[in-house]
């Protein structure tokens, strides 16, 4: 047995339990015994974590204990705890995509990102809370209602993965997996103090997927940068099950992320040229600038053209939507939440032509943004544009005086990049007045996912946001 305590060994980060599991200081038993009594004490304060298999969980830690006492290979990811965004299907255990409609909906078989995650010797502890169909950067639903943001629970967590962020933040999770389309992994980890990765499309193979080619991506959760690339190293790879998946290897995570930035530029971006920013965003993001400039990166003020990229993603998201949706509208519209509602029926206004502009317009960003990266290698700007709000308020209304037109308004500085395709992170960059998470959005050239990686960690290294956990009294 250890003598290192329940309480620590779920602060430490997921490259030190490998490395004590390994070196044999922990067992894999050891390790998700001590997340299961967290998630049993913490869990309540914040509902999180929606579904719990402990049974299972002990089962397979007890198995990877033996594996490694006989001397066999083990994964990258050996013995580490995660749980499952209740979006993902996973074989056997209740997935309810947030909807009375899957209320009591049980899988056959598990996601393409589940079956790596187990691959590489993770170990499922059950799933995370997410609002209805991923819809909407604020987690609630009424299967099982709404996840409290850690560091204050009158506080919304973010959202989709909202319960992944919350948990992780809280120890009950070193490990998660989430998804984005408009960004589902960068808010929460923005309103959690923990990292979120988008990584590029086909980076993460997604299957099964109704719509591979649009704009949801699968990725990584983590409260370290380095735990993100751990996981991001096991999840990504080409499969053929998705037809856009990146032929490069997962193990190119497993480079050094320390880097020289000296000489670097970086676009510098309060607002994109125009979007309403909560002015306590943008005094936070102001205040780590010469964190960037202190690693050797020439910053400049500057942000690419973004002319219509909110007409581009609205369009493609209401087609996702539709297409996703459309028949469940058809049978079960009293028991799907209204933005749902009115995101399905706006794909169905759609006409062919108004789908075909979008692509067309959407070709003409991406080149825009790529003549853009050129000269700069990096562009960072706010994830949200606003700070973590009251956890009753389904979504911002109005920013700076400013309505919001819909639901998803609020997110433009993250979904604005997500049709660019460019990988992106969430990296704690510090707190509000009343001691709210704030993280700062690093965007990289295309499929460079690994040099977005290495400016994050060296931004966390000089920063150390990331150590400042939730006091939560469980």
């Amino acid at each position: 047995m250890s003598d290192i305590p329940g309480s620590e060994i779920c602060f430490l980060t997921a490259t030190q339990l490998t490395a004590h599991m390994r070196a044999g200081e922990l067992s894999a038993s050891e390790v998700v015994e001590a997340h299961l009594d967290r998630i049993e004490r913490t869990n309540p304060q914040v509902n999180a974590i929606v579904t719990l298999t402990p049974e299972t969980a002990m089962r397979e830690a007890r198995a990877a204990d033996d594996a490694l006492a006989r001397g066999e290979e083990v994964g990258p990811l050996h013995g580490l705890p995660v749980a499952h965004k209740d979006l993902v299907p996973t074989r056997g255990v209740r997935t309810t995509f947030g909807s009375h409609v899957f209320a009591d909906f049980v899988p056959e078989e598990d996601a393409l990102i589940v079956e790596r995650l187990k691959g590489a010797g993770a170990i499922s502890l059950g799933k995370t809370n997410t609002p209805e169909f991923g819809a909407g950067s604020q987690t609630y639903n009424e299967v099982f209602g709404e996840t409290l943001n850690p560091y204050d629970p009158t506080k919304t967590c973010g959202g989709s993965s909202g319960g992944a962020a919350a948990a992780l933040a809280c120890g009950m999770l070193p490990i998660a997996d989430g998804s984005d389309m408009g960004g589902s992994l960068r808010n929460p980890a923005s309103f959690c103090n923990v990292v979120g990765f988008r990584p590029s499309p086909g980076r993460v193979p997604t299957w099964p997927d109704i719509a591979p080619w649009a704009l949801a991506v699968d990725g990584p959760m983590a409260r370290t940068v380095r735990d993100a690339a751990l996981m991001l190293g096991a999840i990504s790879g080409p499969d053929p099950r998705s037809p856009i998946s990146i032929t490069e290897p997962g193990n190119i995570f497993s480079r050094p992320l320390e880097r020289d930035f000296d000489g670097v530029r970086v676009a510098w971006s309060r607002d994109l040229g125009g979007l309403p920013v909560d002015g306590v965003v943008t005094q936070v993001l102001d205040g780590q600038r010469h964190v960037f400039e202190s690693l050797g990166c020439v910053v400049e003020d500057a942000e690419p053209d973004f002319r219509d990229a909110d007409e581009v993603f609205k369009v493609l998201r209401a087609w996702r939507f539709e297409l996703a949706y459309g028949g469940l509208l058809d049978t079960h519209r009293d028991e799907m939440k209204d933005t749902v509602v009115w995101n399905i029926e706006e794909g169905r206004r759609l006409s062919g032509p108004q789908i075909g502009e979008a692509e067309r317009k959407r070709a003409e960003l991406y080149h825009r943004v790529r003549a853009f990266m050129e000269s700069y290698e990096f562009l960072i700007l706010p994830v949200s544009q606003m700070p973590p709000f009251d956890v009753k308020q389904r979504y911002v209304t109005e920013i700076n005086g400013e309505a919001m037109e819909t639901y998803i308004d609020w997110m433009r500085s993250c979904y604005y990049v997500t049709v660019t395709g460019l990988p992106a992170i969430s990296v704690p960059s510090g707190f509000t007045p009343e001691g709210l998470p704030i993280g700062v959005q690093i965007v990289g050239r295309h499929r460079d996912d690994l040099g977005v990686l290495q400016l994050a960690h060296a931004f966390e290294e000089s920063t150390g946001f990331w150590r400042e956990h939730p006091s939560l009294n469980p």
